[in-house]
């Protein structure tokens, strides 16, 4: 086998993506340990009705694998599951994969220059490089409510969507109104005798420019592969702009942003005619604070006779219905919590042990970080995929991830030619990285929100700038800012 010995925790569009460029630098001795019983990721997990991804699919697609044959431009999950699990196949990935492997601890032995990874099972691993790709979106929360367990009937998250669970002629009670249950409320709003939406605070969505491909598309992409490049290009650019408008730049986010509320604002006007209805759907928080959602059926679901939408606070839940806070109970025969993931407790389910005895929950304490979005000081040979200030308020996430896979590798391949044991990040470099994030986050859209991006005082998820800024940063290694052992 060749070179050092790499174990991936995630085996979804982040693991799989790190073990094909490890590949391509000729790194053989790889495992990637999945906790579920196929790979995935999100796109296994997410089986709701209406589930799909709300960036282009010619973007939201690896770039060494493009696909002629999608069948809309957005594209649904099982679509998307099907995707990932034939690209991975056919470059070889799938024997990597240890399915069942839930990653319970892992601790560096600085004498051995090596890490030691344990399963809920008990299985152990040892592993030169580790590396974390479990995602910002792979583990859902329902809040602690009063009473929450002891509602009587069905009551499930929707990223643990039950399909044993008949909703026809039912009372459904949905609690949240982000990017999940845009989708799956639409799903299943003909299906339901009553649904009640509880709404904390409201979405900006906007048309769905979504269009179906033709056999005449998928004969141009497949026999025109210059085709296919184009629109993911052209694709790329248009969201580049939409994150140059959330990261402050001053020519780009107040016209941008100025012209995207406008669209939101006649959007809502057109498919709701209830001005009261109108009212409790307009945001009241700055556009950008939470991710813009794209959606041409949310609104029209919302304004039937049979849906109500409460904005009263959700105060308790107790057997038969959900109670908010003005002391009314709101009965239902079945609650869905469509109430998102942990995204700011990054790898909150592994007890991580660097050098020293260091755990770095306690590092993150204050906020995660982490220079580059990959390595963090004290933890040698760990690298983050989709770690710290890595997410985006739009565009696709793979193309900052096979960034972070491509300088990984390029790290590891260094490791097995050099004298090197170990490389990790000079503290001076990290907390350096770590003040740009925050200041030039303080210039950003998201400097003005107080939700999800936060953790306590800081910006922990979002990257400030283009994803072809961060590319380039990550295009090669800048070997100065780590130092090697």
């Amino acid at each position: 086998m060749g070179g050092p010995r790499v174990v991936i925790i995630g085996a979804g569009f982040g693991g799989l993506g790190a073990a094909r460029a490890l590949r391509q630098q000729g790194i053989e001795d790889i495992t990637i340990l999945e906790r579920a019983g196929a790979v995935g990721g999100v796109w296994r997990d997410n089986t709701y009705p209406g589930a799909a991804c709300d960036v282009p699919s010619p973007l939201y697609s690896w770039s060494w694998s493009l696909n002629p044959t999608w069948s809309h431009r957005y594209s649904g999950q099982a679509e998307i599951l099907d995707y990932l699990e034939r690209a991975a196949g056919e470059a070889g990935l799938l024997d990597l994969v240890r399915t069942g492997q839930q990653v319970a601890s892992a601790t560096y032995d600085d004498e051995r220059a090596s890490w030691k990874v344990l399963t809920t099972d008990g299985t152990a691993y040892d592993a030169d490089v580790l590396i974390s790709a479990v995602g910002q979106l792979s583990d859902p929360v329902v809040p602690d409510l009063p009473g929450r367990d002891s509602f009587a009937g069905p009551a499930f998250h929707s990223a643990q969507w039950r399909h044993d669970v008949p909703l026809e002629g039912t009372r459904v009670a949905v609690v949240g109104t982000g990017a999940s249950a845009i989708q799956f409320v639409p799903a299943i709003v003909d299906r339901v005798a009553s649904l009640t939406v509880f709404q904390r605070s409201a979405p900006y969505v906007v048309p769905k420019p979504d269009t179906e491909y033709r056999p005449f598309h998928h004969r141009l992409f497949d026999r025109v592969p210059a085709a296919m490049r184009g629109e993911r290009g052209a694709t790329f650019h248009l969201s580049e702009l939409l994150n140059r408008a959330l990261g402050g730049d001053s020519l780009m986010a107040r016209p941008f942003m100025a012209t995207m509320r406008q669209v939101w604002k006649a959007h809502l006007r057109r498919q709701v005619k209830d001005p009261a209805l109108r009212r409790k759907l307009a945001p009241d928080y700055p556009m950008g604070c939470k991710r813009i959602l794209f959606s041409n059926d949310w609104y029209p679901a919302l304004d039937r006779d049979h849906v109500a939408v409460v904005t009263d606070a959700v105060a308790s839940v107790d057997d038969t219905g959900v109670r908010t806070t003005d002391g009314t109970l709101h009965e239902a025969d079945v609650l869905i919590w469509g109430t998102g993931f942990s995204a700011t407790d990054f790898l909150r389910t592994v007890r991580v042990t660097g050098r020293d005895g260091v755990e770095l929950h306690d590092v993150w304490r204050d906020g995660a970080t982490a220079y580059l979005g990959i390595g963090v000081p004290g933890f040698p040979n760990l690298f983050c995929v989709y770690g710290p200030n890595t997410n985006l308020g739009g565009s696709s996430i793979i193309g900052m991830m096979e960034a972070q896979a491509g300088w990984i590798a390029r790290v590891v391949r260094r490791i097995a030619d050099s004298g090197s044991r170990t490389f990790e990040v000079r503290r001076e470099v990290a907390a350096a990285y770590d003040r740009e994030m925050q200041d030039r986050l303080g210039e950003s859209v998201w400097a003005g929100c107080d939700n999800w991006y936060r953790d306590g005082g800081k910006i922990t998820t979002n990257w400030p700038g283009l994803v072809g800024e961060y590319q380039d940063r990550l295009a090669q290694v800048a070997w100065a800012d780590l130092v090697s052992t």
